[in-house]
């Protein structure tokens, strides 16, 4: 339980750090930030308007009593501990809010936040559910309409040009990134999985400038470090949001090494650039609905959807897979039975970690992930 504490604290810390920094950004820039939960709606975007991208996270374990008043109890845990920050004042330097419609319990958020805790700025970012040609016409039109909210609220105009320069800041950042990933293949990754985490984490708080700069210290700093000599079992984590290390901390507590991840902050955004095309429109559509490879997007029958996924557990050699639902995550949810025995079938065994945003009881977390560690060593 001590350890489990000192994450927490850990990871609050943080939090509290990164907010504390863009706070002050944005006294010195004198530049608006705009609060998003999802990256459906490019942050690309945001940042070309001339405002400050800002991601938000909550804070597992914390009280959400201060949420009752808004919604049901039995609601999503992710969404009921954000909406308490956002009540208790906690996000109060935002300017804006973006929110894109990622499940119906996060569009029922946008709903409540705004009518009862108004933002000068507010969009509702649409997102059809079927990757088909309309879909995709469909996308591509609300990027556009998403564009012309901001350039009304921040009075800026935003060209193809400025988004280009800016998407390039992206994409250099996701070419970092991918360097640090591929350093994990190594056979003993001289960096864990919990510090990349915490890396991508404070990276959605910071302009992309700034990340580049963070990503390219880091990565000079793991480049040097000293190989280990003891190799752990690899394991590659996949589930809903993820916002906070304590799993992945406790999985290395455990014995575990991650090694490689499908979540939405993880590996799910950083994997490819952005499409350099003659419409910005376009490779964003392309990157951002397309690409994205999250389950509340219907690909079509069959488990085809899940070739990517035993792909990447090649590539990064993964023993095994930890999987992490928080309650009422329907749309992963729905995908585990079938990806749990599709992974079996190509000879990967799989442990579902459900969860209700607090990583508690902590032991009994950890016994499972101990048990699991150790069949698949012993294998």
């Amino acid at each position: 339980m001590t350890d489990r504490l000192n994450a927490a604290n850990r990871s609050t810390k943080q939090a509290e750090e990164s907010e504390n920094r863009i706070r002050r950004i944005k006294a010195e820039s004198g530049k608006p930030v705009i609060g998003y939960l999802c990256c459906f709606a490019p942050p690309e975007i945001i940042s070309a308007s001339g405002a400050l991208p800002f991601r938000i996270t909550g804070r597992p374990g914390e009280d959400n009593s201060a949420a009752d008043a808004y919604v049901e109890p039995y609601g999503c845990t992710y969404v009921r501990n954000i909406l308490a920050r956002a009540v208790k004042g906690e996000l109060d330097f935002l300017d804006g809010l973006v929110i894109s419609h990622s499940c119906d319990m996060v569009q029922r958020l946008y709903g409540i936040w705004t009518y009862y805790h108004p933002l000068p700025y507010s969009y509702m970012f649409n997102v059809p559910h079927q990757v088909s040609p309309w879909g995709q016409d469909f996308f591509k039109r609300e990027l556009a309409f998403f564009w012309e909210s901001l350039e009304k609220f921040t009075g800026g105009k935003i060209t193809a040009e400025s988004l280009k320069e800016t998407t390039a800041v992206f994409n250099r950042n996701r070419s970092l990134v991918r360097e640090l990933y591929d350093i994990r293949k190594e056979a003993i990754p001289p960096v864990e999985g919990s510090e990349i985490l915490d890396l991508l984490i404070e990276g959605g708080s910071l302009p992309p400038e700034y990340f580049t700069t963070l990503l390219e210290e880091k990565l000079a700093v793991i480049k040097k470090r000293p190989r280990g000599t003891v190799r752990a079992p690899r394991l590659m984590v996949w589930g809903s949001i993820m916002d906070d290390p304590s799993l992945l901390r406790m999985i290395e507590e455990a014995g575990g090494r991650v090694v490689a991840d499908d979540t939405c902050i993880g590996f799910r955004v950083w994997e490819k650039d952005v499409p350099v095309t003659e419409d910005p429109l376009d490779g964003f559509t392309e990157h951002y609905f397309v690409n994205f490879q999250c389950p509340r997007t219907d690909r079509g029958p069959g488990t085809g959807r899940f070739d990517y996924l035993l792909q990447r557990a090649r590539e990064y050699n993964a023993d095994g897979i930890i999987g992490y639902c928080i309650s009422f995550c329907d749309p992963h949810k729905f995908d585990y039975p079938d990806l749990r025995d599709y992974l079996k079938a190509a000879g990967l065994p799989m442990l579902l970690i459900d969860d209700n945003y607090s990583f508690e009881p902590a032991g009994s977390i950890k016994t499972r992930l101990q048990a699991f560690i150790e069949m698949i060593g012993a294998g």
